[in-house]
């Protein structure tokens, strides 16, 4: 029984996979991103979502086989990684598990775990590539001058934009009314109080004002369609860097597939297509990253199982 273990920014997936690659049980609990509340609310999230998975599967903790926890912003400060590494130790009760970023989920998820490059937008953006046993990671600077093309740079150009239209700097659009409706505002510079001091600049809640952009643009505000179609090229362009730095020799057409959210708006994703050159092979994501965790620890343990092979259950409840 392979576990795989999915960390996004607003949220953390877990499955029990098979050796037949059958996905046996899904379970989610709350996000394992701690830079904002400390490690502290890492064991206790991943506590309780490998038990829920577990009972869901009618199995125990013992019976998994290997496990590969994603976990967000793992490598990211050094003197973390041996504290995170070490976490899954006392849950599981053995050492048969590995750690990694949770980019790898969105590459194996989406590629089936071979050579090429994955694009994840989410909360944040950072891409992921392999080739010829080499592996490479871009973007993921963090939402202060990073994460370019993500759900919190869209919201963030969404909140510009929207200060630029109240003050008569941009033509007022579509996007007005809804930020307006979004944050509940009555005075339009009570959104300072909303973002800054009642959110305290969350993340995750500032994030997901990039339905907001996402609905502007689709009733047809230019300056919102202009955020979304920059944001697609700006996530391209990790690809163009990931390409020369995996080594992929200039004629071989490079397999891309992206995950996250905001490749949910069509307005993201054909500008991200536009943006890739022909020698490009764009792909549509196989499978949901916490999917492609359980497929990447399969592989670890030595039994690797091809994307063809998993047959996922039912959607996780939203």
């Amino acid at each position: 029984m392979f576990l795989g273990v999915d960390g996004g920014g607003t949220k953390t997936a877990f499955c029990l996979v098979d050796p037949g690659g059958r996905v046996v049980a899904e379970a989610r609990t709350a996000s394992v991103y701690y830079l904002s509340e400390g490690l502290q609310i890492v064991e206790p999230l991943l506590r309780e979502g490998i038990g829920e998975v577990c009972r869901a599967a009618g199995v125990e903790v013992p019976d998994i086989t290997y496990a590969f926890f994603g976990l967000p912003a793992y490598g990211e400060i050094s003197a973390d990684v041996p504290v995170l590494d070490a976490v899954p130790a006392r849950i599981l009760g053995t050492g048969n598990y590995r750690c990694g970023n949770d980019m790898i989920c969105g590459w194996a998820g989406s590629l089936g775990a071979v050579d090429g490059i994955n694009v994840v937008a989410g909360t944040g953006s950072i891409a992921y590539g392999e080739h010829d046993g080499r592996q490479w990671r871009g973007g993921g600077w963090s939402e202060l001058f990073g994460d370019e093309g993500s759900g919190y740079w869209v919201a963030v150009q969404g909140l510009n934009a929207f200060s630029r239209m109240v003050d008569g700097r941009l033509p007022a659009g579509p996007l007005v009314g809804e930020m307006r409706r979004t944050l509940g505002l009555t005075v339009d510079f009570d959104a300072i109080d909303v973002v800054v001091n009642r959110w305290h600049g969350d993340r995750a809640r500032i994030a997901d004002l990039s339905k907001v952009v996402v609905r502007a643009a689709e009733a047809g505000d230019a300056v919102a369609t202009g955020v979304l179609r920059e944001a697609g090229r700006e996530l391209a362009l990790l690809v163009d860097v990931g390409r020369t730095a995996l080594g992929f020799e200039a004629a071989q057409r490079v397999p891309v597939s992206y995950s996250g959210g905001m490749f949910g708006s069509a307005h993201v994703l054909s500008s991200f297509r536009d943006a890739l050159a022909l020698e490009y092979d764009l792909r549509e994501p196989l499978l949901e990253p916490h999917i492609g965790a359980a497929l990447y620890a399969a592989r670890l343990h030595g039994h690797p199982l091809r994307a063809g092979q998993v047959h996922p259950a039912a959607s996780l409840p939203h």
